[in-house]
């Protein structure tokens, strides 16, 4: 059966690798729509091999350079907000695979889910900026939402038949990035490319740096609580530095569910593309003899205070969640833009969590605004430390 697909974000890590599963799979796919930021080289070759029918940039010059480089072809080059929009809203697409990096990726989710289309999420920004409302849609439009993210999809593939009723907790887990076992005076001098240098995971940029200072795990702590319905007190994050569990379930009675694999985002990716079918493939498979060994440890909550802070924004919630995630996106920007250290990402989102008067249950023109405020206090706070 032909299953017609739209990827936002195709040229990040996610999208790259869904057009490699993709590939490698027996079934028949139709790619419909392509979309990235600015990045027309790699765009345009995605659209010759695959000939969507729409692509898009966000950037309007990028787009005018990729529609002159397509000409020959019929897909058709649309630009900005509108064209993200418009290509998760396509009437014969089935699932919509939104990639898109930070809180660009809400709109898009909420338009698409009001379209009825089956959202493969591994925006976990959508989320954390507006669960309440996204979840609330989805239940609305009778609509999935299947998780990308391999912490999160490993917790859907543990539930698989249980009521929901009978969790008693979730486990996260996390490698503990590149600076696991550091002390303060070793992080106060740390570059950009050892940030970047994650020891398992191949992963885009921003994302990269959010698992060296645990706000990737805070903001999956606070996808976890709308993905799964559970309170954040029944969510819990344990440091597992081979990344080979992936995630666990803990029920009622004791009993523990967990998935495991090689770190490899691939796996995820095609369970959510054939979900409700498994799909041979030719993957590497886990060979635990080799393994040899599964370590697990409490995370470091004072080194890294990020997690704290998510937890925290997570409990307070209306727009704080928007708050902590737009502060963060700024604080990781400037610290790859080497206008920031590393140590000082968590302090500017502190500050910026401290300043803002919560909205509780905010409607969407709110937590806009939430985010927009939180940007602009975040570039303030910023220059404080330049």
């Amino acid at each position: 059966m032909m299953k017609t697909v739209t990827i936002l974000g195709s040229t990040g890590s996610i999208g790259k690798q869904t057009l490699e599963v993709i590939r490698k799979l027996d079934l028949e796919y139709e790619l419909t729509a392509l979309t990235a930021n600015s990045n027309v080289e790699v765009l345009a070759a995605q659209v010759r091999e695959f000939k969507p029918k729409f692509a898009v940039l966000m950037n309007e010059e990028a787009a005018s350079e990729l529609k002159y480089k397509l000409s020959d072809l019929e897909t058709k080059v649309l630009t900005g907000k509108e064209g993200l929009i418009r290509a998760a809203t396509v009437d014969q697409v089935d699932l919509v695979i939104n990639s898109v990096v930070g809180a660009a990726g809400l709109m898009p989710t909420l338009e698409a889910i009001e379209a009825g289309k089956d959202i493969g999420l591994a925006n976990k920004e959508t989320l954390v900026v507006a669960g309440e409302l996204v979840m609330a849609k989805a239940k609305e439009n009778g609509v999935q939402i299947l998780p990308i993210d391999s912490e999160h999809n490993a917790v859907f593939q543990a539930l698989a038949g249980e009521d929901r009723e009978v969790i008693e907790k979730i486990i996260l887990t996390a490698s503990g990035g590149p600076f696991r076992g550091s002390t303060k005076q070793e992080l106060a001098d740390v570059t950009v490319e050892e940030a970047l240098d994650h020891p398992n995971w191949d992963m885009g940029g921003k994302i990269t740096i959010d698992s060296a200072t645990l706000m990737n795990k805070g903001l999956e702590v606070i996808e976890a609580r709308w993905l799964f319905d559970v309170e954040f007190t029944d969510i819990e994050v344990v440091v597992h530095p081979q990344s080979i569990i992936h995630s666990l379930v803990q029920f009622k009675d004791t009993s523990i569910i967990a998935e495991l694999g090689l770190p490899d985002m691939k796996v995820p990716i095609q369970y959510v593309l054939t979900y409700p079918q498994r799909q041979e493939n030719n993957l590497e498979r886990l060979n635990l003899a080799e393994v040899g060994r599964l370590d697990f440890e409490e995370p470091d909550r004072e080194l890294f205070p990020c997690l704290d802070y998510a937890y925290q924004a997570g409990e307070l919630g209306g727009t704080m969640p928007a708050v902590l995630n737009a502060a963060n996106e700024v604080a990781v920007a400037r610290f790859l833009a080497g206008k920031l250290k590393f140590i000082e990402i968590p302090k500017v989102i502190k500050r910026v969590m401290e300043q803002h008067q919560i909205v509780e249950s905010p409607n969407l023109t709110e937590i806009l605004a939430a985010d927009s405020w939180a940007r602009t206090q975040g570039e303030k706070e910023v220059e404080a430390f330049c």
